[in-house]
């Protein structure tokens, strides 16, 4: 939270502070110069209860670069020339659509409408522009969990501000597909780090599409990207007005950061940096001790361990110590987070479990089991982010007798001998197939083989005990 502001103490008599105070009453009844987006007193200044009760200013203490050069750092090539131009700017691509404005804006969050000025004649017509501001906008379904923003850039005279603040806006959703960690990390969390991390905390979320559970879970990083309270355009209805505004999130790829688009060119090592102060994270590097920690990633619907106890039993043979993770487990960030820290190692099957390999420490290994038919998936979302986790990365692909879907195919069908020719027919043809339709019982002797691998790269013996 910003720190509050030094109470003034008024001191000397009443006729003292009238003459101090009556300046400034007078300089801001005439300042108003008939610009609908000039600050004005008029406008209610924008505050918001501390943990302690206190109201405070949307004014950060720390002397701060321009605000129009951090706008400036989000965009590049035509759209940064546009923003020169206009003071408006949006970049569009595959996955998401990012919206700046370096020019005041008025957000009416009751018709969720953002009002940019114009610099074109009253006679030119205004510019509408609708966004949905999460980074999935190639699929369907998750867009359909997400609330258009509109966008008017416009010299009509907007409604009045009920709240003025001196940071910018930053407008994102908690919509599409929250409830998996790997989408929210991947489509929330790793493009709010990117968008918003070199602001230094001088920004205010306003979350459409507001879940409290997910403000709640994610509030120790969404506390430290932004020093004020978020905005719930739903329970709120306001007129705020700020500085500047990003509508939108910057995304790059699956759990991937392109350092050289991104302001400040961070990393995912910034990132986990910064996931260690926010959820105060004791380790930097995997520790040297008797009995490593092993954390198995227990499923409870598909791509269920069938095998479970009996690979526990060969874990701890080989002188782990064992850690089976229920789904309960990991909607607490706060707690979890700091135990998969504590680890060594981290097993599990290809799903969105494996998301918390960001919390390891640099130099654990990653140890995914890949599942019939998803090879392709097992590489891309994990295989290839892992190493830039400062993880080190194990595959254990299983072979056909060890899916739960030779028992119902048998050994010749397509499903299990040309997983291709399922795939052909369709995203959900094969979803249902090989991410909802089976499970896995390893092959204990090879999955031995995969653990000694990941021992020996921890830098033990092969045998622990």
């Amino acid at each position: 939270m910003a720190k509050e502001w030094t109470r003034l103490q008024v001191i000397g008599a009443t006729s003292v502070t009238c003459l101090f105070l009556l300046p400034l009453f007078y300089a801001s009844f005439f300042a108003s110069n008939g610009n609908p987006f000039a600050d004005s007193w008029k406008d209610h200044l924008s505050s918001w209860r501390g943990k302690n009760g206190a109201t405070k200013i949307d004014r950060g203490e720390e002397e701060k670069e321009p605000l129009e050069f951090l706008l400036r750092r989000l965009v590049r090539g035509e759209d940064r020339t546009q923003l020169e131009a206009t003071g408006f700017s949006c970049h569009s691509d595959l996955h998401s659509e990012v919206c700046v404005s370096n020019k005041p804006v008025r957000i009416d969050n009751h018709a969720m409408t953002v009002y940019i000025p114009s610099n074109e004649t009253e006679t030119a017509p205004q510019m509408k522009r609708m966004v949905q501001p999460y980074a999935r906008k190639e699929d369907d379904t998750a867009m359909k969990a997400v609330t258009p923003v509109q966008i008017l850039h416009t010299n009509i005279s907007p409604p009045a501000c009920h709240f003025t603040h001196d940071v910018p806006a930053v407008i994102f959703s908690s919509g599409g597909f929250t409830g998996n960690i790997f989408h929210e990390f991947n489509e929330i969390i790793i493009p709010l780090f990117i968008t918003c991390h070199h602001f230094k905390s001088h920004l205010k979320f306003v979350i459409t599409d507001f879940k409290p559970w997910w403000v709640r879970k994610f509030n120790r990083i969404l506390t430290h990207l932004s020093s004020y309270d978020v905005i719930n355009p739903t329970r709120d209805g306001n007129v705020h007005c700020f500085p500047g505004a990003v509508i939108g999130l910057k995304y790059h790829d699956n759990l991937a950061f392109n350092a050289t688009d991104i302001p400040g060119g961070y990393s995912m090592f910034d990132f986990k940096q910064f996931l260690k102060k926010a959820y105060n994270l004791k380790l930097t590097k995997v520790l040297k001790i008797e009995k490593p920690v092993l954390m198995l990633l227990s499923r409870n619907e598909s791509r269920r361990f069938l095998n479970e106890d009996e690979m526990v039993g060969m874990m701890e043979e080989l002188g782990f110590r064992v850690i089976v993770t229920m789904a309960n487990m990991t909607s607490d960030l706060d707690k979890f987070s700091n135990v998969v820290n504590s680890c060594s190692v981290l097993v599990g099957a290809h799903g969105a479990g494996l998301t918390n390999g960001v919390f390891l420490p640099a130099g654990a290994v990653m140890v995914q089991v890949v599942p019939l038919g998803l090879d392709w998936a097992s590489a891309t979302y994990y295989g290839g982010s892992a190493g830039e986790m400062g993880v080190q990365y194990l595959e254990y692909k299983i072979e056909p007798e060890e899916s739960s879907l030779i028992d119902s195919y048998g050994r010749d069908h397509p499903v299990i001998t040309d997983p291709a020719s399922i795939f052909l027919k369709g995203y959900y043809a094969a979803r249902a197939m090989y991410v909802d339709g089976q499970d896995l019982k390893v092959n204990l002797v090879r999955f031995r083989e995969t653990l000694v691998e990941a021992i020996k790269l921890l830098g033990y013996s092969p045998l622990l005990n």
